[in-house]
């Protein structure tokens, strides 16, 4: 079993920590950002969260 077979394995198998894990680095480059950027940060963590199955269910 390759490497990445065993990275989505993880992340099929802990899709929600993944999602919660990626929105708190949007929400912490957000805050670093100044919120000068939160519209492509907030879209760049959706994105995301949709590679990794969830989506964007919140907004």
């Amino acid at each position: 079993m390759s490497f990445m077979d065993k990275a989505k394995q993880f992340l099929d198998k802990h899709d929600d920590k993944v999602d919660q894990a990626i929105e708190k680095v949007g929400d912490e480059v957000d805050k670093r950002t100044g919120h000068k950027h939160s519209a492509q940060i907030d879209k760049a963590v959706n994105e995301a969260q949709k590679r990794t199955g969830q989506g964007d269910t919140q907004q």
